[in-house]
């Protein structure tokens, strides 16, 4: 019960990782938010975790949206302790096939929305005066580029840099900032970057998730759930002295 008493907010929390982490905070006594531009898939899984959990409407494209999925958070949990900065997009495609649309789609949501809800959400800390966690999702895109994933390689590096510079400033009211890479993680999201190789490289589905999986040190893909332990220690109290670092947890595939 590490989170005993605690509230979070978790965006893109109704599938996947986000919803892997809704369920590990539950179980380590904390109440959570979890907020989706998908409401009905948000209840949904709200429902599916128990009366500890709520669903809001999130759009992290719409500055308006933030802030009520904010205000809404803070009337209905009294507060918020922790964010998880979980919702993202991807998408792949050569260098010359990049379109501004593409560009702009995944900046507006993988950067962006990261840091204006970072933004929202620091602001109701530093008023209640109590400080907090933020926890932003990278990746290990973020560490390296890859021919085919040029744009979304850059939304991540950012992310990385702006949990770094929000580390930096964010510490004197004490919200600690720090952020999570994971690597190849199975699952809905690597069900979608597996198609979109099949497309560009000429591969049978499943056959890019095969490869990856066979490539990670560890021998296998990641899971949700390998995730969990590290998205709970850094919104607990061990991780009081831990400040704008991004911590790697992709089976071996990355070392700083």
């Amino acid at each position: 019960m590490r989170l005993s008493g605690k509230t979070a907010i978790i965006t893109g929390g109704a599938r996947g990782i986000g919803l892997a982490f809704a369920q590990a905070y539950v179980r380590e006594g904390a109440r959570v938010a979890i907020a989706d531009i998908n409401l009905a898939a948000a209840q949904a899984a709200a429902n599916s975790i128990g009366p500890q959990v709520i669903a809001l409407h999130l759009d992290v494209t719409n500055q308006a949206s933030i802030d009520t999925c904010v205000a809404d958070c803070v009337a209905q949990l009294g507060g918020i302790d922790i964010l998880i900065n979980n919702a993202a997009l991807f998408e792949a495609a050569p260098i010359v096939d990049i379109t501004r649309a593409s560009y702009d789609k995944l900046f507006a949501v993988n950067v962006a929305g990261t840091l204006f809800m970072l933004q929202a959400v620091a602001k109701a800390m530093i008023a209640r005066g109590q400080g907090g966690r933020i926890i932003n999702m990278a990746s290990q895109a973020g560490r390296r580029g890859e021919a085919l994933v040029g744009v979304y390689c850059a939304t991540k590096a950012a992310v990385i840099s702006l949990t770094q510079s929000a580390g930096l400033n964010l510490i004197a009211y004490r919200i600690n900032v720090n952020a999570i890479a994971p690597g190849v993680v199975d699952g809905e999201h690597w069900d979608g970057v597996d198609a979109h190789f099949a497309r560009l490289e000429g591969l049978a589905p499943g056959e890019k998730k095969r490869q990856v999986g066979a490539a990670v040190p560890y021998g296998r893909m990641g899971t949700a759930e390998d995730l969990t332990g590290m998205a709970i220690f850094l919104a607990s109290s061990e991780a009081e002295y831990i400040v704008a670092q991004t911590y790697n947890v992709d089976g071996g595939n990355w070392m700083n």
